[in-house]
């Protein structure tokens, strides 16, 4: 048997770009799984990665997300949506003993077999409203919660917020079918909830690579 904890499920679910050192870790809480899979498979990839190694001091600060960060509109009002995480592999998933555990093609939903605890908030950090916001609410300050960056430099955001940054790839985007920020995700029984949050009017920073074919709006 082998455990799991919250990280490997989320990264599992939609796929985590971190470029803070120490922070792949494992934390939150834990789950017994009797056969190895694709999370497992994950976790061990992630755990490869040593960022202390890669990423210096002043790449940190001026890091601006993966290359494939995608600009998504502010919220213009509240509003919530169920999202599916049923997930079909796209490669055969060895079990460790020459055999194949997962065919390709292989569809199953990871809320059905674990319970994702922490509670996802997504914001563009290049928009200084946003992360004020975030900064001034409670999600700043609660352990079970993960904040994502669809872009913004890490070294500014880092200064204002009091927490771990990760950034939120293109198909961890289209995964959670994410059209604005902030969001706010969840696991509501089976699937997870998405909650838009309009912020109060100003200047919404207009979005420069949506989803579609990166020339307009999504």
């Amino acid at each position: 048997m082998i455990r799991r904890s919250g990280l490997v499920v989320i990264a599992l679910i939609v796929g985590v770009t971190s470029v803070q050192a120490k922070v792949l870790g494992t934390f939150g809480m834990t789950y017994r799984i009797s056969e190895r899979d694709a999370l497992a498979e994950i976790e061990e990839r992630a755990r490869q990665v040593d960022w202390s190694k890669v990423l210096d001091k002043r790449k940190v600060e001026n890091y601006q997300g993966p290359p494939d960060r995608v600009s998504l509109p502010r919220a213009k009002r509240n509003r919530s949506f169920p999202v599916d995480m049923t997930y079909t592999t796209e490669i055969d998933v060895p079990d460790g003993k020459g055999g194949i555990l997962y065919p390709k093609g292989y569809t199953f939903n990871p809320l059905d077999y674990v319970t994702y605890p922490k509670t996802l908030v997504v914001i563009d950090g290049s928009d200084q409203e946003q992360v004020k916001w975030l900064a001034a609410s409670d999600y700043d300050k609660r352990l079970d919660v993960t904040l994502l960056l669809t872009e913004g430099s890490f070294g500014t955001v880092a200064k204002r917020v009091s927490r771990p940054l990760f950034y939120a790839d293109r198909k961890m985007i289209e995964r959670l079918k994410l059209k604005a920020v902030p969001s706010v995700i969840k696991q509501k029984g089976r699937l997870m909830e998405v909650t838009e949050v309009a912020l109060p009017v100003g200047k919404a920073k207009s979005a420069a690579r949506p989803l579609n074919d990166g020339k307009g709006s999504p």
